[in-house]
This record gives structure tokens, sequence and C-alpha cells, in this order.
């Protein structure tokens, strides 16, 4: 069964505290748990039944009293993370925010578990510049805005997918051709590529070194009309267009 209230896992993080050499007292100065040990700096942890994003704003508005803030929530008996996350989500997340994380997990026939999901420690945004590249070309690779953002239930217009589109198109227009032909007439120097490795199942070797268009390609050019309208608009499902 779930607890009730948060007030039940004061006790499971009192004694957790508490076995690791803390005095602990609850509800000082407005924090759920305040546990001291010699002359270290103070620990808090703010209690919830499930994680919030008004549990995350309690534990950043605790950070001015000290470093050492855990948000702590119930771990339920599927063991899962709540809202469909795993539980290193929850942690890099809570990391990001310079808080630490435990979950208490209740049995009936034994007293209940704290675990350490993490523990609190300064953040320091670190950029990877392989991922900033990544990312600078595939913006650079798409020739316009053709998706929607937010959208969860259609496929992803990518650079990719538009060259593959452009070739699928002037095998539509040209009938069967070289991957030679279409790199020219692309000047995509990877559209042999594009026709060997055929993700999207949209092309056919009709012979060797001869590709056309198959019935997914067809199907492709329907289901992607918007693109390539937008692609002649801007001058480039031309013969010689740029990849």
């Amino acid at each position: 069964m779930p607890i009730a209230s948060e007030t039940e896992l004061y006790a499971p993080i009192k004694r957790f505290l508490e076995g690791q050499g803390y005095t602990v007292r609850g509800e000082v100065n407005h924090c759920d748990v305040v546990a001291v040990r010699g002359d270290e700096p103070p620990v808090i942890v703010e209690l919830k039944k499930t994680f919030t994003v008004p549990l995350l704003v309690q534990g950043i508005e605790r950070l001015g009293k000290t470093d050492s803030v855990y948000v702590a929530i119930e771990r339920k008996e599927h063991g899962r993370a709540p809202h469909q996350l795993a539980w290193s989500d929850l942690a890099k997340l809570c990391r990001r925010l310079g808080l630490g994380l435990l979950t208490v997990r209740f049995y009936k026939r034994k007293p209940p578990v704290v675990d350490v999901v993490c523990h609190p420690e300064p953040y320091v945004p670190r950029k990877n510049s392989r991922q900033t590249a990544v990312l600078l070309k595939e913006f650079g690779g798409r020739s316009g805005d053709y998706n929607v953002g937010g959208s969860t239930k259609r496929k992803v217009v990518t650079a990719y997918r538009e060259k593959a589109l452009h070739c699928a198109w002037l095998l539509r227009q040209h009938g069967p051709m070289t991957p030679r032909a279409l790199r020219e007439a692309t000047a995509n120097p990877n559209a042999a590529s594009v026709l060997q490795k055929n993700y999207y199942r949209w092309f056919v070797r009709v012979e060797r070194g001869l590709y056309a268009l198959s019935p997914a390609g067809e199907r492709a050019m329907e289901e992607y009309a918007h693109v390539i309208k937008e692609r002649a608009a801007g001058g480039r499902e031309t013969g010689s267009a740029g990849s």
C-alpha cells in the first residue's frame, strides 16, 4: 500500500541518518529534516510522497542554508521511478540542481529500506563539443523547417531523410539512374551510400549499378509531398540541385 502521508518517510530517514552518526531533528526552521554531525555543515532533507516540481523547488530553496540538501520520496513496490522515467534520469536532474535524492521502500514484514540514488554535488555545466558539432551538422544539413516542434506521431524529416527524398524524387522524374548520376545531380558525395544502405526501403536495384524507385519510395513521395513542394519552391528540386 502506498503511504498516506509524507510524514511516514520521517522515521526511516531519521534512523538512516542516525546510523551514520547524525543527530536528527524534524521541522527545524521550515525544513522537514535537519541532521548535524560534529562540526560538519548541516544536512537538510525535504520529504514528499512522490517526485514533483514543487519538491525540487523546495530543495533549491534549502540550498541557501547548506550545500547538503536531499529530497526524499517513496519507492513504490514495483520499484520503478515515477513519471515513466529511469532512476538515472532523476539522479541526473537532481545533480544538475545540486540536490541529492533518497528513496524509502516500505515492506509488509520488514523495516523500510532507505536507498541513496545520488548525493548532492555542485553542478558545473560541461559542454560536449562533439554533440554540439553533431547538432550543428544536422541543423545545417536541412534545407528548411519541415517539422513541428513537440510532435510525437509524425516522422521527423532529418537531413538524411531529405537527401534520400531528393534521390527518390530524381528517380521518379527520370527513371532508373546510376549512383554516379545521382551523386552529380544531387551534389551529394554520399548518394551511393544512400542507395546501397537503403534504410527506408525506397530504392530497388534493377541491375548492377542501376537503381529505381520501389513501391515504398512511391508512397514516400506522397507522404512527404509537402517537403518536395517546399524544396521545389526554394529552387532545390532541380536536376542539379544541392543536397
